[in-house]
């Protein structure tokens, strides 16, 4: 279709809103109230309201939902895939017998469904109360050669970890932005975001991870003013299920011996991220930045001989 040169001419450019510092959402909070030490740290680091946890049902996912419920979050919904879901069954069951006051319900989702997305949203609100918190770790990995990459799996990639993200962030937001109550969401990026990692090829995750950083640091200037914050995590190697298999142990060696620490993380090491990111009181001034959780494993990604 031509281009309407005059209509090009006379646009309009939208502008971005910034918040104010009476803006009650932006403000900062009373101070902390309690007067005991271990409560006053307690009260630093709480959670408050409901959160959505899309790929929840994931080791990293899991990890998060649990600590999520341990800073208090009164309820959890949920996303993933049905097999990932039916897979994750006696760890959904646990949570459920050890946080017996929160509310944790599961959501069968397609995170690049959009209309799929927005109706479960809407329902987990009125079954978990004000959706307060997003945290997207839903995602899937492609390792190919670039030369042999089809258009339907890079397509793949990039559909579910970026747009998903970001359809799912859309979906909250609006319900944040309608429940007039600030909130966090957390995208997980990745240190392949950072760099190029090795041995393995894979462009189009590296490619989606950078744009999830993007991501956020957009969302975090256009959103502020909502109260809404919005951050990213970038695990390192993390030892999930992705990176299991004997077929994966020449990988694992080396990326072991990269990294200062000699070995990956488990997913219990980015839930102190996670929980800063997501508190109330912790979190409120932090937004629009990237967490590397990687053991510094970052700092010998470059190609070696």
């Amino acid at each position: 279709m031509p281009v309407d040169r005059k209509e090009l001419e006379s646009r309009v450019l939208p502008q971005m809103v910034l918040s104010e510092a009476s803006n009650p959402l932006t403000a900062p909070l009373p101070q902390l109230t309690a007067s005991n030490p271990a409560d006053r740290a307690l009260q630093r680091f709480a959670v408050e309201g409901a959160a959505i946890v899309t790929g929840g049902s994931g080791f990293l996912g899991i990890a998060a939902v649990r600590a999520l419920l341990e800073h208090g979050a009164p309820g959890i919904a949920i996303f993933d895939m049905h097999t990932s879901l039916q897979t994750a069954e006696p760890a959904i069951a646990d949570l459920r017998t050890k946080f017996t006051s929160a509310t944790i319900i599961t959501k069968t989702i397609d995170v690049c469904d959009e209309a799929v997305v927005r109706d479960a949203v809407d329902e987990s609100a009125k079954e978990i109360g004000q959706i307060r918190h997003l945290l997207c770790f839903a995602g899937i990995v492609g390792c190919a050669p670039s030369l042999e990459v089809d258009i339907d799996a890079w397509r793949k990639v990039i559909d579910v970890n970026l747009t998903g993200s970001w359809i799912c962030a859309q979906a909250v937001a609006r319900k944040m932005v309608e429940q007039q109550t600030s909130g966090s969401i957390v995208f997980t990026a990745s240190i392949s975001g950072h760099s190029v990692n090795f041995p393995q090829p894979q462009v189009a995750y590296n490619t989606s991870k950078m744009g999830i950083r993007q991501l956020a640091r957009s969302l975090a200037a256009e959103w502020a003013h909502h109260g809404i914050r919005v951050n990213s995590i970038s695990p390192g190697y993390m030892n999930t299920i992705l990176n299991h298999g004997d077929g994966l142990k020449a990988a694992r060696e080396i990326w072991a011996a990269r990294n200062p620490m000699g070995r990956m993380g488990e997913p219990e090491e980015l839930t102190g991220a996670v929980i800063l990111l997501s508190s109330a009181f912790a979190g409120r001034y932090i937004t629009g930045i990237d967490i590397v959780v990687d053991g510094r494993f970052s700092s010998f990604l470059t190609l070696q001989r």
